[in-house]
């Protein structure tokens, strides 16, 4: 395989050496092919596990083929009915409100950050860094939050604590660094301040930056159980994954919801294990998978903020 090819002029045709035989194209697209089957198969299987009989993984094991099939997990979850539909709810506005509230913070430290003129640069850039190594722990983060911030059994507790990420202040820092610093000056010159500035011109071109940063943010918020399993002590201001953390590991939840000793004694008897653990991951991952396509289109482009450029 040539991979320069001489021009009529004698030089060289500098996209050849981007070229590949035939042969190494099929070999990269089978190992690329392969390793998409290695990441989707396994999610494929959860959620055919999910709706699995009990009898039949018992008997074959997690399948592909199960012989017979069953919607007892999902049921049994949809009994609790409010309280679900409520810790849904809750999750929604902690992950809109706070990925809102994230962006617009860490978007504007991150952009005084960016400025070379800024007199305290060096030293909030270093302030930024120390918490990267260096945290005061679960104890002292609870009391803070608790007694001094009054956050505790509150659902700002779910929102606050988790508002700014220094990794996602370098990464948005880095690429406001490469907006070209004549277009900053030319608002200055149509007479824009600070604010208008940012708000107008900054923002937008910030678009695959601000659009990765969210998507990070939110898996982040919707993922999160540990807050609420940390502040919260009311169960219905519970989230929905500390919801589903607390049905998976004590069925002293259900018992509090269940609305007699009959109905309790029935649910746990009739509680699904394997399947169950299945569903709940469904009931977990599948809003992230729905809203993933929305940011698909920014989010290759974010990945590569501060890439060299040739």
């Amino acid at each position: 395989m040539k991979l320069f090819q001489k021009k009529a002029d004698g030089s060289q045709d500098g996209l050849a050496i981007n070229r590949i035989s035939k042969k190494a194209n099929a070999v990269l697209n089978t190992v690329f092919l392969l390793w998409a089957l290695a990441c989707v198969l396994p999610l494929i299987l959860v959620v055919i596990v999910s709706f699995s009989s009990e009898q039949s993984i018992f008997e074959n094991g997690y399948s592909f083929f199960p012989s017979e099939w069953s919607l007892d997990a999902y049921e049994f979850f949809f009994k609790l009915g409010d309280q679900l539909i409520r810790s849904y709810g809750i999750t929604i506005f902690v992950t809109v409100v706070g990925t809102l509230f994230s962006l617009t913070i860490t978007s504007m430290f991150a952009y005084v950050l960016s400025r070379k003129d800024y007199a305290y640069n060096r030293l909030f850039t270093l302030l930024m860094l120390f918490t990267m190594l260096f945290n005061g722990g679960i104890v002292a983060t609870y009391m803070v939050n608790t007694q001094l911030l009054g956050l505790g059994n509150s659902i700002w507790s779910l929102i606050l604590p988790m508002s700014l990420n220094a990794f996602y202040v370098i990464v948005l820092r880095t690429f406001y660094k490469s907006i070209p610093i004549e277009i900053i000056e030319a608002a200055r010159i149509d007479g824009a301040g600070e604010f208008k500035t940012f708000f107008r011109i900054v923002l937008p071109l910030s678009k695959p930056g601000l659009a990765t940063i969210g998507l990070f943010t939110t898996i982040a918020y919707w993922n999160d159980w540990f807050l609420g399993m940390l502040y919260i002590v009311d169960q219905k201001k519970y989230p929905v994954q500390t919801l589903l953390w607390s049905m998976q590991n004590s069925l002293e939840f259900m018992k509090q919801s269940s609305a007699n000793a009959l109905e309790y004694a029935e649910m746990a008897a009739n509680a699904p294990t394997d399947s169950g653990r299945m569903a709940l991951t469904v009931l977990v991952v599948l809003p992230i998978l729905l809203a993933y396509p929305f940011f698909q289109k920014y989010f290759i482009k974010g990945l590569t903020v501060g890439g060299v450029k040739g």
